[in-house]
């Protein structure tokens, strides 16, 4: 599966749509997560475990998508796009979403 936030891929032709097709995750902060983000507050630098999270978080958002598409018939999926928004205090959404396409 071929996945690109490019409209198009060079040398290749879209021989089917599908359209959209999307994947999502909404995940909690982890109160151990939480008390290390609070000391790197303090002292500074990166908080390794949100960091891990959210790559988790677009990790499984993109394989629901990919899975939508493979459903489909795609073997492409096009435009490919992440959103984050907040559902509740302490939780998030993370959102992908693309063109699902046959390409020759």
């Amino acid at each position: 599966m071929m996945i690109t936030n490019m409209e198009t891929v060079p040398g290749k032709t879209i021989i089917k749509h599908f359209g959209l097709v999307q994947g999502n995750t909404i995940r909690a902060k982890h109160v151990g997560r939480d008390i290390m983000a609070g000391l790197k507050n303090i002292f500074g630098g990166e908080l390794t475990g949100y960091t891990e999270l959210l790559s988790e978080s677009r990790q499984e958002a993109t394989d629901r998508m990919v899975k939508q598409a493979q459903t489909l018939g795609a073997n492409a999926v096009l435009n490919v796009r992440f959103s984050t928004s907040s559902v509740t205090q302490g939780a998030a959404e993370l959102y992908a979403y693309g063109t699902a396409v046959l390409l020759e």
